[in-house]
């Protein structure tokens, strides 16, 4: 009668075991599938406890747990190395093995199972885990190990088939996932939002973000929102050009971190990284799923984030086209600089400052009064940089602020620098064109004051001439004009003629340099009108100057400005005669064009000189017939002076000394750097060509006034018409 009872429930635990091999097939999930076997035996046969632990790397998890003892449960996970090797290889019970060496084995015997075997699942000898059946109390186990044997094996195949089924399913919902996040139009988080909530989701995460790679930076930085909390920081630089070792988990499963690179075209754009923070590994299961996944991912990020970056372009280019009619509409209403910086920092969210092209400040908008910006020292290391570049350069501040400086320029002419407040190395595509924008702005306001200004210098110019040639149309309109310039002609003044020397300048650069002066002359003294009268740079001054400001200084200033931008630049200058009257100005101009004749011919280290005190010039300056200067010096100096234009030897310059040495040899062979006997035949020569003694007083005089008279006047080689008579 027992072995009829101890048949019959064989019988039934074999039916159980092939129904519930049948059920799991069943089943989408590995999870749904392992708590359906456990359940059932729990029920049906009637264990105390049944629980499923399946390998992860190398490790025993915990899938699934059903009835008591639950705390056995919460020893997993447990090391595959320390457990014996038949617990994945064949049947154990608690009535036949109990080797204490097994981590397993022993934490069922200390957490108080007293009776229990395992079952190994394996298909094809490749082991998968094992089940644990048992009770609390002590049941005599029957000899159902062969069947159990082959419900294992079952077991594993099911179960491979179910992970297949699982894995299979997340493919077709990532599919469908991917189709549904194709449109474009969505915000660039919304992507990453929901590609970490998905890989959070599918692979049992606590955490998941993603990491894009910046090249410029050379550095993966966190593109948010993250799925979970954020631990990590938000830029990561990389060490080397190996991946692994900025993220030591990339494609490695088996830890509680996973990161999955996202490659586009073998590029990688960026990383996937996933964490478990409280229990469990990730699978090769999950790897495969977010590979699969990173793949399409990776390519519709960089498309949404072409796209968006594209659009951003778009909307910024957009902006910046309404900032430039807003600012064309500016330099069409106001003159001055100041609405225009003030957009410029609005945009660059930094400080601007406008420099002429003498680096002098026209207007500053800073970011916050609180951040002065030096703008002394700035102009100064600035000077200092602008020749060596063609086009900008980058200025460091004393307070450690740095600069850009951009050159503006029209119609290859310099009109000054815009001056940033950021360093171009972080300036993109959009930000030069937004400089290049700002420049063209800032031209035409400095064209628009140029013309203004231009008109009016012509104004008074046209003016200061009537004064000067005597050309007065209408003294009333005059009288008003200098009323207009706060200008007092009935004052005394002096006129003088100032020119540029070219010594090693351009000829172009000769009104650059003038222009800057006159900018520089107007801070200093206000009481100075300067103009360009036919060719001719002119400065009127008080007759009456105070000391630091009277003439010599006046000249020494305007060579030291000039020098602070132009190296060997002399300035050569003239000064007429007080004016007591408005008619007095035309003969106080004469005398300045005389005094500034005699400085360039004979004072040139002097660089200037008042016409009373030139002597004897201020008498020849009286003379007013042409043609009889003309007549004396073609009798006086003709040949020698046509001689020394068709030879290399200059006879006039050599007559010129002889004479002012009073006829000494030795001391003008000494000042000519010439040997006694070189100079006694060049005497020779002079006597020979002008049919004169040189030792004749009268000769002498009238050829040392014959030298005054070709340095103020010059000299026609035409002959005139009365001389062939």
């Amino acid at each position: 009668m027992h072995d009829i009872k101890l048949n019959r429930l064989m019988k039934d635990v074999e039916e159980h075991l092939r129904n519930t091999s049948r059920q799991l097939i069943q089943f989408d999930t590995e999870e749904e599938a392992l708590q359906y076997l456990t359940n059932y035996f729990h029920a049906a046969i009637n264990f105390d406890f049944v629980g499923v632990a399946l390998i992860e790397t190398d490790a025993l998890i915990c899938k699934a747990w059903s009835g008591k003892l639950d705390s056995i449960a919460a020893a997993f996970p447990i090391p595959v190395g320390r457990c014996t090797p038949k617990l994945l290889a064949q049947n154990l019970t608690s009535q036949k093995d109990g080797d204490e060496n097994c981590l397993l084995i022993s934490k069922l015997k200390e957490m108080g199972a007293k009776t229990w075997f395992t079952v190994p699942l394996a298909e094809k000898n490749h082991p998968f885990g094992l089940c644990i059946f048992g009770y609390d109390h002590y049941v005599p186990l029957l000899d159902l190990e062969q069947s159990f044997e082959e419900f294992g094996k079952d077991i594993a195949v099911i179960l491979k088939m179910v992970k297949q089924k699982e894995m299979q399913s997340k493919r077709i919902k990532g599919m469908e996932w991917i189709s549904q996040s194709l449109s474009l139009e969505k915000p660039f988080e919304n992507y990453i939002a929901d590609l970490t909530s998905k890989a959070g989701l599918w692979t049992k995460a606590d955490f998941a973000c993603i990491y894009a790679y910046s090249e410029k930076e050379n550095s993966f930085v966190f593109q948010p929102p993250a799925y979970g909390k954020m631990d990590y920081p938000k830029i990561i630089p990389m060490d080397n050009y190996r991946l692994k070792d900025t993220f030591p988990y990339l494609e490695e499963p088996g830890s509680s971190q996973l990161t999955i690179p996202l490659v586009v075209n073998v590029k990688t754009v960026g990383v996937l990284h996933i964490e478990k923070k409280y229990s469990g590994r990730f699978t090769e299961e999950d790897l495969a799923v977010l590979d699969f996944l990173s793949q399409y991912i990776a390519a519709l990020l960089e498309n949404a984030r072409l796209y968006n970056n594209e659009k951003e372009r778009k909307n910024r280019l957009l902006s910046l086209l309404d900032y430039e009619q807003k600012l064309i509409k500016e330099t069409v209403k106001n003159e001055s600089f100041d609405a225009i910086l003030f957009a410029f920092a609005e945009i660059f969210k930094s400080s601007i400052v406008l420099f002429d092209q003498f680096m002098q400040p026209i207007a500053i908008q800073t970011i916050s009064p609180e951040k002065p910006v030096n703008v002394t020292a700035l102009a100064q290391e600035a000077k200092k940089l602008k020749k060596s570049f063609k086009d900008g350069f980058t200025v460091q501040n004393p307070d450690e602020s740095v600069f850009s400086f951009w050159r503006i320029s029209a119609e290859n002419r310099l009109l000054g620098f815009l001056a940033i407040g950021r360093n171009p190395d972080g300036f993109d595509e959009f930000d030069r064109l937004t400089v290049d924008l700002s420049k063209n702005i800032c031209s035409i306001q400095f064209m628009k004051q140029r013309l203004v200004l231009e008109a009016k210098e012509q104004e008074k110019d046209s003016f200061v001439s009537q004064i000067l040639t005597g050309k007065i149309k209408n003294k009333k309109s005059v009288l008003q004009y200098a009323n207009f310039l706060q200008w007092d002609l009935f004052k005394s003044h002096r006129v003088a003629v100032l020119s540029i020397a070219p010594d090693g300048q351009k000829e172009d650069q000769t009104a650059q340099i003038w222009d800057f002066i006159k900018s520089k002359l107007l801070e200093w003294d206000k009481d100075i009108l300067t103009a360009s009268v036919e060719g001719m740079f002119i400065v009127i001054a008080p007759a009456t100057r105070e000391k630091g400001h009277d003439w010599p200084a006046l000249h020494e200033k305007m060579e030291h400005w000039a020098a602070d931008e132009w190296k060997n630049c002399a300035l050569f200058m003239g000064i007429g005669s007080e004016t007591a009257n408005v008619e007095d100005y035309q003969e106080s101009f004469k005398q300045a064009l005389q005094a500034h004749k005699v400085v360039k011919a004979r004072l040139r280290k002097e660089k200037f000189a008042f016409f009373e005190a030139l002597g004897s010039y201020t008498i020849l300056h009286h003379l007013n017939n042409p043609t009889a200067i003309d007549l004396f010096l073609r009798k006086q100096l003709g040949p020698l002076i046509e001689y020394s234009d068709s030879k290399s030897m200059n006879l006039c310059h050599t007559l010129d000394v002889y004479l002012k040495n009073n006829g000494n040899v030795n001391s003008t062979s000494k000042e000519l750097f010439m040997h006694r006997s070189s100079l006694l035949y060049r005497l020779e020569r002079i006597e020979s060509l002008l049919n004169i003694r040189l030792n004749d007083s009268e000769t002498r005089f009238n050829l040392m006034m014959a030298l005054k008279l070709y340095e103020m006047y010059g000299y026609r080689k035409k002959r005139l018409p009365d001389e062939d008579a």
